[in-house]
């Protein structure tokens, strides 16, 4: 079946005898067994339950994966990625990481003795320089949050194979709609459910999506230990969100190709950040990989001054954290989403005081247009 296909059936298993269109809710953490060493299949919902399984199902079949499981969050996901490796193990990152990944890698992660390099995965010379005898993966985000950095997927993982190391992609960017890096190479695939997955900003959820039968045996049993399982309401309200994944997105990204022309034409944008412009560096790795662009991008402004009151004077685009819902959001990472990230490090990557990063909604494109040149009058 074809991706939009997938995203409204999801899955060919049914739950009920009713006929319900609707996946059910079963809200229990526990279920009955038949008879004494006998199983429904579910036991108990921290290991299973009927509608995280049809969610889990559902991304499987979309990502072109073996298994996965779904996290209380993004960044519940990456915590139990963590989990495959051992003090002693290091592991190359993406400089250009989301922060919430950043602070948990340097300053939780590392504190068990697992070593983090931080390096432009974009540049595969830099990736293969920063390995080590001590290696074990290599964590890529492609497009990059915030600076839209592009990842050449199947090259990267040709040189991690090769040396026997486990490619990690966040794909929440582009989606399972759009890129799916598992057919590229990738050995697992991370997604921030809570964006463009539930699509509505109304509930937190991470995936992560398996390759291989063996780390998906590995990944399981750590959900199941560490036990940051999605709740059975949560999972129904991203199964719905998913429902309509593929006619969001290509109104969001055909609405963000629109404006980062439209903001290029605005006297106080400077620079604008978008993978589907044909200046930017990744243009042509993105069309041999992706299907699309997908609908986030980032632009400085000419001074602090303008950022800040953009962040104030917009009406129909909120100023919020996150991403990928049916809303425009327009985020601060300086002070929002990459905070943590050490001042120098944010300078070299370009994520100043004057830096803006724009998640496009569904809303008409025309208003978009109208409130960023209101709010980006000098």
């Amino acid at each position: 079946m074809k991706q939009s296909t997938i995203c409204v059936h999801g899955h060919d298993k049914r739950y009920d005898s009713a006929g319900a269109v609707s996946v059910p809710i079963f809200q229990s953490a526990t279920f009955v067994h038949p008879g004494v060493g006998q199983s429904t299949g579910f036991d108990y919902s921290r290991a299973k339950n009927p509608t995280r399984e049809a969610l889990e199902a559902t991304v499987t079949a979309l990502e072109h994966g073996v298994d996965t499981c779904a996290f209380t969050s993004g960044m519940a996901a990456v915590n139990c990625l963590t989990g495959l490796f051992k003090p002693g193990d290091h592991i190359i990152m993406s400089d250009d990481v989301y922060g919430g990944t950043l602070r948990l890698f340097v300053q939780v992660t590392a504190t068990y003795g697992v070593k983090f390099t931080a390096v432009n995965t974009s540049d595969l010379s830099s990736v293969s320089a920063a390995i080590t005898p001590d290696t074990k993966a290599v964590f890529v985000e492609t497009p990059t949050n915030p600076t839209m950095q592009v990842t050449d997927i199947a090259e990267c993982a040709e040189l991690c194979h090769n040396r026997n190391l486990l490619l990690i992609v966040d794909n929440t960017f582009l989606t399972p709609y759009l890129q799916n890096p598992l057919d590229l190479g990738a050995d697992i695939v991370l997604h921030s459910g809570t964006k463009y997955l539930g699509g509505h900003n109304d509930t937190l959820c991470g995936f992560l999506v398996s390759k291989s039968p063996e780390v998906a045996e590995q990944i399981r049993w750590l959900a199941k230990t560490t036990g940051a399982v999605l709740a059975p309401f949560d999972c129904w309200l991203v199964i719905r969100g998913i429902k309509t994944l593929a006619v969001r997105m290509e109104r969001q990204q055909k609405s963000a190709a629109e404006l980062a022309g439209f903001l290029r034409t605005l006297p106080t944008v400077t620079d604008v950040f978008y993978p589907g412009l044909p200046d930017h560096l990744g243009y042509e790795i993105s069309k041999k990989q992706a299907r699309g662009f997908g609908a986030m991008l980032s632009f400085n402004t000419v001074n602090k001054d303008v950022a800040l009151l953009a962040l104030e004077k917009c009406s129909v685009i909120a100023y919020a954290e996150s991403l990928g819902g049916v809303e425009s959001l327009l985020t601060y990472p300086l002070t929002q989403t990459h905070a943590d990230v050490p001042r120098e490090q944010r300078e070299k990557l370009g994520i100043t005081d004057r830096f803006l990063r724009l998640s496009v909604g569904i809303e008409d494109v025309e208003d978009l247009k109208a409130d960023l040149a209101q709010a980006l009058r000098a």
